[in-house]
């Protein structure tokens, strides 16, 4: 309240036992939004965020801003207050009338309740059906932000491989022939089968993902037809037995560094909104490492580690992270920052 002024303080009291739904909402004062919506004490944290929500979308807001609701003086649990939290914009994402509000964010001030909501997401990615609209991508959605619906989606298109064997089969009698045409049938279906991987996270392939699957395909008795015009997208694997499942594990592979690629950058999305690294830039300009770099040096420190290698403007530096000073290859050094948004220091 203080950093918002006493424009906001003034208006507080003039709406003070007014309020309905259980809120105000006032000018944004001296803080960089155009409004404040103030919550009144309670603990019920899920209707108390489903009301904020429902406000924006009706006020027709573009974003909004959450704090950890509740973990304050409040003293709530601040796992029950994620999981609250999150089930409350899932529900509001999931409302097909949804038009105005893009954008949701929690900024959380205590880097210890970090893990509480990262582990809230990873429970719902994990209990998440692959259905073409999932409420998990749709929550992502919100908290990271809508992609432009002007980015169209790029079909990708997989080499087919073609291997034809022709079998002759000249017998006594039509009996005998038909009988080595069922034992063949039988040999190839006994060493013959399929595979389907379903998953959303497929069209992400670009065309590194595209050459690996047509390597595979070339190097074993596989053929790979990949279909991402259906929702979600689907790798089907076809051929001798053992070389299907080999494939698939390879396919499995490829998507689960996908996953972890996001959910690393997700990790370093929430962090950044805690702790920012920066670099000289020139002219008494310190400049923000980029956001997974950010991430390493956070984790790092809490390791208490005493070096990180890190790259500043292309070039390789060793960070000692107790002096907070960074040498390159030749010996030049540099001072970094590290400054905690929660509090505004270094």
């Amino acid at each position: 309240m203080d950093a918002a002024g006493s424009q906001v303080v003034d208006e507080c009291a003039q709406y003070a036992g007014k309020h309905q739904s259980g809120f105000i909402t006032t000018q944004g004062g001296n803080l960089l939004c155009s409004k404040i919506i103030h919550l009144i004490t309670n603990n019920h944290v899920k209707s108390q965020v489903s009301a904020v929500l429902n406000e924006c979308e009706q006020k027709k807001y573009q974003s909004v801003a959450f704090p950890a609701i509740g973990t304050g003086q409040a003293g709530q649990s601040p796992a029950k207050v994620a999981d609250e939290m999150l089930d409350a914009i899932e529900e509001f994402a999931s409302q097909k009338s949804v038009q105005h509000l893009q954008t949701i964010k929690i900024v959380i001030f205590q880097t210890a309740m970090l893990k509480d909501f990262h582990e809230s997401m990873r429970k719902r990615e994990k209990s998440d059906s692959s259905g073409s609209d999932s409420w998990f991508s749709v929550l992502k959605s919100y908290l990271l932000g809508k992609k432009e619906s002007a980015e169209k989606k790029k079909h990708v298109i997989l080499k087919k491989k073609v291997s034809l064997v022709t079998f002759e089969i000249c017998g006594e009698s039509q009996e005998n022939v038909d009988a080595a045409e069922s034992w063949i049938k039988k040999l190839i279906s006994k060493e013959y089968f399929e595979s389907s991987i379903s998953d959303e996270l497929i069209e992400s392939f670009d065309q590194r993902h595209i050459d690996a699957l047509e390597d595979l395909q070339r190097r074993n008795h596989v053929n790979i037809q990949l279909d991402d015009k259906v929702s979600p997208p689907v790798v089907k694997i076809s051929g001798l037995s053992r070389d299907v499942c080999s494939v698939s594990v390879e396919v499995q592979k490829m998507i689960q560094k996908i996953k972890d690629a996001r959910e690393e950058q997700y990790k370093a999305e929430l962090l950044y909104n805690l702790v920012e690294w920066r670099y000289p830039g020139g002219n008494d300009i310190f400049v923000a490492f980029d956001k997974l770099t950010n991430m390493h040096l956070e984790d790092a420190k809490i390791a208490k580690k005493q070096y990180l290698n890190v790259k500043i403007k292309k070039k390789n530096y060793k960070v000692d992270l107790n002096t907070l000073q960074a040498s390159d290859d030749q010996g030049n050094t540099v001072n970094i920052q590290r400054v905690s948004k929660s509090e505004g220091k270094l």
